[in-house]
């Protein structure tokens, strides 16, 4: 069935975000006429039937479904042609055109709903409303229902809607008839806030979707761009996708899709910015299927890089996101380093991450650190040395313990490179379990939390980075709230010289021991601190190991 109507009087374009409230009845057909096209966010249709049923109970109770955004706009996208099996109209020449940017389930299910005219009884379309349950339920069949069962798809069609009034009326269900009425009232007259966004740039295009958007769901800068970038032989998603399934098997699934996309766009020529992103939709398909080729062989060199060189098993571990951007494009341009560039390498990840670079990653951070992956790439070894800070010991006191911060995470893996044993038992560690990152089970306090709470020192300062180690469930349990000077006391008693081992295999010293054994808090954070510092300098290559 062709829905195609005549092309409308082209749009005068719009600057301002416009608040409007519109019929939902009348933004369906704006959908299927070819008013209102739905860009190549999703595959296809993903709503669950329940769902489907939902939302239609919504809209019969009168209940708010949430607002509709749309974007007119002169850009091309590529658009759907059908809603699983409901055809709709093809996009017209002229532009501007509204796209609709949230509320593309929701306005799919309506229209699919009300305007379905298909023959597949397995359709999600094949909807009824049960005059008597008064609820909305699937059918499996394209045999005529029963009298009280009415197909959702005759609403728009009041002849024949109210044919079917005229037959509940004169078999004596008058009831059931008036239920039916306000139904297609209810769907008739049905409002719902919508906001119509200017022609703006494609990358100005999320953040405020995302500000608006109350429904949960996230409109990213990959799903413009694959509507932007969309062609029968490459699906921008599906390729951004596939590199992340190959991630995923070595325990880097975490990456997310835009991470990759900088690289994408790297790979072509430009840089890591949005803004180089949106001039990915000017590119030819084979351009692009080429760069996110290129781009795979990259992350899977920087995550075997990461993981044999570094130690770091798992993405969850890592102390920055974009730390991988620019570790795969070093190794989509160095595929084979010699070991003076390996060791290069392994100096700017650990310079990095100990100085927080990458936590306020700028437009003009990417563009120097692009520019120092190709001067290293021709080359000139130092340009990866983008002036980080030294650390200093206040980095591992003052800061606290969390599973999203990126000490936390280098802490982690300065101390499995100590082979740490228990402290109680000698035992090792297993440290790829604990660099698992499973809620940190594996990390305990060195001074009790309960002790440090009798002593009132405030939460932040108990769990600080300098006070954690790694420590099995059951010596954790038998340390229980015990006072340092307690605990550790009785463990050099009983074991002298080996106790005192197992401590040095968690960056605790002697200066650290003496502090726990006169429960002296501030002395142990601060000879702690300056041990794994020494470590974090050591591995960072700012000192050299005595």
């Amino acid at each position: 069935m062709s829905n195609v109507a005549a092309s409308p009087v082209p749009m005068k374009p719009i600057k301002d975000p416009q608040p409007s409230v519109d019929r939902i009845d009348d933004l369906a057909k704006r959908i299927l006429n070819g008013d209102i096209y739905l860009p190549k966010f999703q595959r296809e249709f993903v709503w669950e039937r329940s769902q489907v049923i939902d939302l239609l109970d919504s809209v019969a109770r009168n209940y708010p479904i949430g607002s509709i955004l749309l974007w007119q706009s002169r850009q091309e996208l590529r658009s759907e042609g059908r809603i699983a099996d409901l055809e709709i109209a093809q996009p017209k020449p002229d532009y501007p055109v509204n796209y609709l940017l949230d509320g593309q389930q929701r306005l799919s299910s309506i229209c699919g709903a009300l305007y379905w005219r298909g023959g597949d009884p397995a359709s999600p379309w094949n909807v009824v409303y049960d005059l008597k349950a008064r609820s909305f339920l699937h059918l499996d069949t394209m045999e005529e229902p029963p009298l009280h069962q009415m197909r959702l798809n005759r609403i728009p069609d009041p002849a024949t809607f109210f044919q079917h009034v005229g037959l509940l009326e004169s078999s004596g269900q008058k009831e059931l008839a008036e239920a039916a009425k306000e139904l297609f009232n209810r769907f008739k007259d049905y409002k719902v806030a919508t906001v119509t966004l200017g022609d703006m740039p494609l990358v100005d295009v999320a953040p405020i979707f995302e500000r608006i958007n109350s429904t949960g769901t996230r409109l990213t800068i990959v799903d413009l761009m694959r509507a932007a970038t969309w062609s029968p032989d490459f699906d921008l998603v599906d390729s951004i996708d596939a590199i992340r399934e190959v991630l995923a098997k070595k325990s880097f699934e975490g990456i997310d899709r835009k991470a990759i996309l900088r690289n994408v766009s790297a790979a072509v020529g430009g840089a890591f910015t949005v803004e180089s992103i949106d001039d990915l939709r000017k590119l030819k398909p084979a351009v692009l299927k080429s760069a996110t080729a290129d781009t795979a062989e990259g992350y899977k060199r920087a995550v075997d890089f990461l993981s044999t060189h570094i130690k770091v098993p798992s993405f969850a571990v890592v102390p920055y996101t974009n730390q991988v951007v620019v570790l795969a494009e070093i190794m989509r341009l160095v595929p084979t380093p010699t070991a003076p560039q390996w060791r290069a390498v392994e100096s700017w990840f650990w310079r990095s991450g100990i100085s927080g670079y990458f936590s306020g990653w700028n437009s003009g951070m990417m563009a120097a650190d692009l520019a120092g992956v190709v001067d290293f790439a021709n080359g000139k070894l130092d340009a990866l040395n983008m002036g980080f800070h030294e650390s200093s010991p206040s980095a591992w006191s003052s800061r606290t313990f969390r599973g999203n911060n990126a000490h936390s995470k280098i802490l982690a893996i300065i101390l499995a490179y100590q082979h740490p044993k228990d402290l109680l038992t000698g035992q090792a560690i297993d440290v790829d379990k604990a660099l698992a990152w499973q809620n940190n089970k594996e990390f305990h306090h060195v001074f009790p939390q309960a002790f440090l709470r009798t002593k009132g020192v405030a939460s932040s300062r108990i769990s600080s980075l300098a006070n954690m180690v790694y420590l099995s469930s059951a010596s954790n349990k038998l340390i229980s709230d015990r006072a340092p000077s307690e605990y550790m006391a009785k463990l050099l008693s009983e074991h002298g010289s080996d106790a005192r081992s197992w401590l040095a295999s968690n960056l605790i010293d002697d200066a650290a021991i003496d502090a726990a054994l006169a429960d002296d808090y501030d002395a142990f954070l601060a000879a702690r601190a300056n041990l794994i510092n020494e470590r974090a300098r050591i591995q960072a290559g700012w000192a050299i190991s005595e």
